[in-house]
């Protein structure tokens, strides 16, 4: 598994356009979102649903960048996931050099959405942006995300 970089500061995990859901937290959050392909977990939103908003919260703000870290966040989350349904966690592929970490290229998915969206990201700006702020454009701009948050993101970013 390859080690992302470490999260921003607690007061900074969740994004703007995600403000809507997160005093409840029903929804999952990007941060969430980001631990998750990095521990390989498959979560749908009935069973995020399902926890506790202590719980969810703690897979907020509960470290995942080290190795141990992601085999804790992993091992956590599929104890839960097994105490509330009684089934076996969802595992994904973790990708070995995920496209967020990758400063050089900007995802030709992305560059579409933003296009259809009458915007443009630089190289220059796609360097300046976190890993957890690429991240957040990369599912996003994908055709089988909603994408009600993709031009709020941008502007966030100041993308757009």
């Amino acid at each position: 598994m390859s080690t992302p970089p470490d999260f921003p500061a607690e007061d900074s995990l969740f994004f703007q356009f995600e403000q809507e859901f997160i005093d409840d937290l029903r929804c999952i959050p990007m941060i969430v979102r980001f631990k998750l392909d990095t521990c390989g977990i498959k979560l749908k939103l009935a069973q995020w649903n399902q926890f506790s908003e202590d719980e969810r919260e703690q897979f907020a703000f509960q470290p995942c960048s080290s190795e141990d870290e992601i085999e804790d966040y992993r091992e956590f989350l599929q104890d839960l996931i097994f105490m509330y349904s009684e089934t076996e966690a969802g595992e994904v592929p973790v990708e070995e050099n995920p496209p967020w970490l990758d400063e050089t290229k900007i995802p030709s998915d992305l560059v579409e959405k933003a296009k259809s969206c009458k915007a443009a990201i630089s190289l220059k700006q796609w360097k300046s942006l976190s890993p957890l702020q690429r991240f957040a454009l990369i599912k996003l701009s994908r055709p089988s995300h909603e994408n009600n948050n993709f031009v709020p993101a941008l502007k966030e970013f100041q993308l757009a």
